[in-house]
Order: C-alpha cells, then sequence, then structure tokens
C-alpha cells in the first residue's frame, strides 16, 4: 500500500512541478509588467511635477508683468487728476511713456484716451490700432477705479495680438475723464517662453478665461487668437478649478499632451504647461522593451530549467549548470544597463562595478574594483549614507534609496540616485549590498533653478515679498519658542517717482539695485533677510536683535544710500537719493495676543513718522507693546 502512494506521489511530481514552472513564468511576467506599468505612471507623475512647476512660474511672470503695466497706468493715472489733461500734461506724458515703452521690452503700447474716445498720445504709440474698445466701453460705463485686463486683441498696425491693462481717469469733478492703456504683445510672452526648455515637443499657452489663445511657444504665429474655449479645460465642471494635472489630445497639433494648468488669482489667464506624452514616453517604452525581452528570456529559460528538471530530478549536475546559467543572465543584464551596478561587500568595498561607472562617475570598473565604496560622496553627505548602509549591513532594511553628492574624475560634483538592496547567502545572513545609481545632477539643477525663481526678486537679487512672509513667520514662531527677540526695519526710497518721473524707468531700476546693495550689505548673520517689500519699499528681519540693534542696523542703511550719492534733483530732502527708515522690536513670547502683523505695522508706522518728520531719518516705534493695542483695535 505504501508502495503504491509512493508511486503515485511520483507519477504527479512532474505535474506538480510543470505547474509551479508555470505559476513562476505567470508570477515573473505579472510582477514585470506591473513594475513597468508603475515605472511608467512615475515617468507620467514627474512630468506633471516638471509641468507644475513651469506653470507656476510662469503665471506668476504674467501677474508680475501685468502688475509692472498696472504701477506705469496708476501713475499717469495719478498725474492727470493732479494736473489735468491740457496739452502741456499730455505732452510731457507722452514723452513719459514713449520713454517706459523704449525701456521696457515686455510692453507693446502705452496710450491715454479722453473722455469722448479720441486718442491724445500720437499714432506711433497706438492710436486707433486695436480691433476692439471694449475696455473704454467697460470704464466709461463704470465709475470703479481699479484696473481693467480687457480681451486679447489684434494690433492694426502690426497684427501682433496683445492684452490690454486699462484704468479710468476722472476730472476733477469726479466724472469720467478717460482712459489711460498699457498693452503687452504675445511675441514678448512667446519668446519669454522659450527660456525654459522642457521637451524636444512641448508647449507652453496663456489663454484668456475664456479660452482665447495670447500667446504660445513653440508656432506662436500659428495658434494665437484661436479660441479654445469648447475644450474640457474650459467645459468640464471637474476642470474648474484653480490648478491641477490634464492629459488631453491637443485640438492644435492633435498630439496627446501631458500638461499642468494654473488659473492666475488675480487676472482672467489660465496657463498651460504640457509635454508631449508620445516624446516623454519614448526612453520608457524604449526601456521597458528592453527589459521586458529580458524578462521573457528569463521565463523561457526558466521554462526550459523546469521542463529538464521534471525530467531529470535525480541530476544534481544539470542543476548546477542551470543556476550558473541564471546567475550569467543576471550579470548580462547588469552590464547592459545604462545605471551603474555595484555590489558591496560586508568591508565595504567595491566587489563589483559595471561597465557604465565609465559614464557616470567617470572612472572604469578595474580602476574601482576593491576600493572604499564610500570613498567619492561629498564629506557632508557621507554620514548619512554610511547609516543606511549600516542598517542594511545589519539587516534592519531590505531596501533603500537615497540621494546624495558624489564626486566626478573629470567635474566637481555630480547628483547620484542610488537604490541599495541587501544580497544573502542561502543560510539567510548578509553577505553585502547591491546598488544601483544614476546621474541626477541636470534634474538638480533645474530643481534648483525653480526653487529661486519662487523665492528672489529678479530685479534686485533679495528675497521678494512671499519668501519675506514665509520668513517672517518662521522666526515670530522661533523668537515665541526661545523667548527672543524680533527686529524688523522697513526702508522707503523717497519721492521715488519723482526720481523715475526725473531720470526714467532704466535708471529707477539702477536705483533700486543700489538701494538694495546697501541693504544687503548689512546682512552679517546667517538668520537675517534682506527682502523687497513692494515697488521701491524695502524691509530686514532682524532675529535676536532688541530695538538698539535695529537702529544701528537702520541707521546704517540711511547713511550707506545718502553716501552713495545717486543725483536726484527733485529730492526735497537733498541733493541725492536718500531712504526713510522706520524699526520696531519685541518680543513674541510677552505678547500672546498679537502676530506678525502687529510688527509690520509698529514698523510701518515708524517709517510714516520718518516721512511725516521730513524723510532721510530713521524713526524708531519705541516699544511695539504701546503699539500692539493700537494694531489689535483696542
Amino acid at each position: 500500500m505504501n508502495l503504491a502512494s509512493q508511486r503515485a506521489g511520483w507519477s504527479r511530481l512532474p505535474l506538480r512541478a510543470a505547474a509551479f514552472v508555470v505559476l513562476t513564468c505567470v508570477a515573473i511576467l505579472g510582477v514585470s509588467g506591473w513594475r513597468e506599468w508603475a515605472a511608467r505612471e512615475a515617468v507620467l507623475k514627474g512630468a506633471e511635477t516638471e509641468m507644475a512647476n513651469v506653470a507656476r512660474s510662469l503665471t506668476q511672470h504674467a501677474e508680475d508683468s501685468l502688475d509692472l503695466l498696472d504701477s506705469g497706468v496708476v501713475g499717469v493715472v495719478s498725474r492727470l487728476e493732479m494736473d489735468g489733461a491740457d496739452a502741456t500734461t499730455i505732452g510731457k506724458l507722452r514723452n513719459l511713456l514713449d520713454a517706459r515703452k523704449k525701456a521696457m521690452e515686455r510692453v507693446h503700447s502705452l496710450a491715454i484716451i479722453d473722455d469722448q474716445g479720441n486718442w491724445l498720445t500720437s499714432p506711433g504709440t497706438i492710436a486707433t490700432t486695436l480691433s476692439d474698445d471694449a475696455f473704454f466701453r467697460h470704464h466709461q460705463l463704470s465709475p470703479k477705479r481699479e484696473a481693467f485686463v480687457g480681451h486679447p486683441v489684434k494690433s492694426l498696425v502690426d497684427g501682433e495680438w496683445v492684452v490690454t491693462l486699462s484704468r479710468r481717469f476722472n476730472k476733477p469733478d469726479g466724472s469720467f475723464g478717460g482712459v489711460v492703456l498699457a498693452a503687452i504683445g504675445s511675441r514678448y510672452l512667446s519668446h519669454f517662453y522659450e527660456q525654459f526648455e522642457i521637451g524636444r515637443n512641448s508647449s507652453v499657452t496663456l489663454m484668456y478665461g475664456d479660452g482665447l489663445i495670447i500667446a504660445r511657444n513653440p508656432n506662436n504665429e500659428k495658434f494665437v487668437g484661436r479660441n479654445v474655449g469648447d475644450t474640457p479645460l474650459f467645459r468640464d465642471p471637474s476642470l474648474q478649478r484653480p490648478s491641477g494635472a490634464y492629459h488631453f489630445k491637443s485640438p492644435l497639433d492633435g498630439a496627446e499632451r501631458v500638461s499642468f494648468f494654473k488659473r492666475s488669482g488675480r487676472y482672467p489667464l489660465v496657463l498651460l504647461a504640457t509635454v508631449d506624452k508620445e516624446e516623454l514616453l519614448a526612453p520608457w517604452r524604449a526601456a521597458a522593451i528592453s527589459r521586458m525581452l529580458y524578462v521573457i528570456a528569463l521565463v523561457m529559460l526558466i521554462a526550459i530549467i523546469g521542463a529538464v528538471l521534471v525530467r531529470q530530478l535525480q541530476r544534481g549536475q544539470r542543476m548546477a549548470a542551470a543556476l550558473v546559467e541564471k546567475e550569467a543572465h543576471f550579470r548580462l543584464l547588469a552590464e547592459g544597463s545604462s545605471d551603474m551596478v555595484t555590489r558591496i561587500g560586508l568591508d565595504e568595498r567595491l566587489r563589483y562595478v559595471s561597465p557604465s561607472s565609465n559614464r557616470v562617475v567617470g572612472w572604469r570598473p578595474n580602476q574601482l574594483i576593491g576600493t572604499d565604496a564610500l570613498a567619492g560622496i561629498h564629506p557632508e553627505d557621507r554620514p548619512q549614507v554610511q547609516a543606511i548602509v549600516d542598517a542594511l549591513k545589519r539587516g534592519d532594511m531590505e531596501e533603500a534609496r537615497i540621494t546624495y553628492r558624489n564626486g566626478h574624475r573629470q567635474q566637481t560634483e555630480i547628483w547620484l540616485e542610488s537604490t541599495m538592496r541587501v544580497t544573502r547567502r542561502d543560510n539567510g545572513s548578509v553577505d553585502g549590498v547591491v546598488a544601483i545609481s544614476r546621474d541626477i545632477t541636470e534634474q538638480k539643477k533645474l530643481e534648483t533653478r525653480l526653487e529661486t525663481l519662487a523665492i528672489e526678486d529678479s530685479l534686485t537679487g533679495l528675497a521678494n515679498r512671499r519668501r519675506f512672509d514665509e520668513r517672517l513667520k518662521e522666526e515670530w514662531a522661533r523668537a515665541y519658542r526661545d523667548r527672543s527677540s524680533l527686529g524688523l526695519v522697513m526702508i522707503d526710497v523717497d519721492h521715488f517717482k519723482a526720481y523715475n518721473d526725473e531720470y526714467g524707468h532704466p535708471a529707477g531700476d539702477a536705483c533700486l539695485r543700489v538701494v538694495a546693495k546697501s541693504i544687503a550689505a548689512e546682512v552679517q548673520r546667517v538668520g537675517d533677510l534682506a527682502a523687497r517689500y513692494g515697488g521701491e519699499e524695502f524691509a530686514m528681519l532682524l532675529p535676536n536683535t532688541d530695538a538698539a540693534g535695529c537702529a544701528r542696523i537702520g541707521e546704517r542703511i540711511r547713511s550707506a544710500v545718502h553716501d552713495a550719492c545717486l543725483v536726484h534733483a527733485t529730492n526735497p530732502a537733498g541733493p541725492c537719493v536718500t531712504v526713510s527708515v522706520g524699526g520696531a522690536a519685541c518680543r513674541p513670547s510677552a505678547e500672546r495676543t498679537a502676530g506678525t502683523g502687529s510688527l509690520v505695522e509698529a514698523a510701518d508706522r515708524a517709517l510714516y513718522a520718518a516721512k511725516a518728520a521730513g524723510r532721510d531719518r530713521l524713526m524708531m516705534s519705541g516699544e511695539i507693546m504701546n503699539l500692539l493695542p493700537k494694531a489689535s483695535g483696542q
């Protein structure tokens, strides 16, 4: 009976072995297919992230451009309402508008229109050269004074599409006096977008809120003026959010696109940054096909080995040969990979290095084998990598991924991303680590560039208003925890509008850079922050600084600007450019009901007090505790 059972078991053994081989092959193919699909999704997700960064940056650029136009328009409106729209004033303003147009590449045209719709500026500026005047009717019928961004229109002079920004000005009796108009050209925006190299067949499109294309790169002349308002981006309710990823087939060129859209929160603009899906997935597809071919070859090898094992279960030699062949195949995979594959022993020496090391780090495999695996890592990053390697050697983790700086034979430094995984002996003990490393230096450079664009003022090189607000909150919280003081100095260029009117916008920009340089020179500590607060106003955040310290630094800044001796003939405070400075300091831990706005308001009050006292001077708010009840309305 036992013999019969044994024979039955032997007769079923090939079927069981065959079933095991089939299940193994299916599992390998399934896992490989899933991993390739996950890699594809990772590529798409990475593209969405990159497009999101580009869309946010370019939306900010569009908003900043309109803000720049608006600042000029506001100045002209103020002059018209103060001096009137007589021929003398118009003549002066015409010269000013011409100078500003020549100084700023992004300005397509500037104009003044009276209450009857007559163009008061010369035909060379804009004249009756637009295909639509809805902006004039808007201001004629609406008493509102805010800026109006009109529907894109086509210039009848040069055929260029432009976006208009206009403001109403009133007569002395408060009635409608006319319109001041400024416009940005489509070609400028398209040319600016050429700076962002996000793909060979990528595109950046700026549209009006109803879907009319304002500017596009590439092929701006071909697509500008088209209306895509019937696409899902403007019709689908699920896409009517401020921003998000958007996969679609372009109605313009028929290409499948991976994109990210960003709607401006301040103007009726939509920015769409896209990359061609086929182009994006081409490297992944080529690599996936190559890897799947290897997997299919491996599956076929396993099937062959399984068939042999079914027939010859007693032949250990055949099994050993199959295992050797399998190991050789995996070695072939490693040496054929574009990533650098290394094997690290328990003594942290390199036991194996793939040929791609010559491309990644500039060293041939025979030059690296036997050397310290962590020798080329940047000293600041080495402790972190060392800790991960130690944890893998102890068996605390099976796999880890880390990014770090590494030396290159021909370059100063590169960034590597390494995936590390432990290898084990037959008894389960760890015998080393396998690392797969790839060069991500260009990706890091792009990330650094985008981060800089997000926090730095492009004109002065100081931190921008967004960065200032973030750091103010951080330093307030830190000062509250540490029970330390926090100081703030506000600086404003005296009569800067008069300076701009007298010497022109380029000179005004140069003046702001000189002032910014004087302020930046006072940044002596890591925690200090100099920022452009807005227009000609600057701010300096001084952690762990009391009122006396703020006063010393504020006075040095005022003196440095004065000593720069920038000629300012129309400055009542003196013959050169001067600044008014206001300072305030407090201990957040002693002001539990106050917030960051209280400190800003106190410094701002001190600044206006300096202006009222004759400018070119420093005023301190005193102990901010006396000002906080006023700031909170008590």
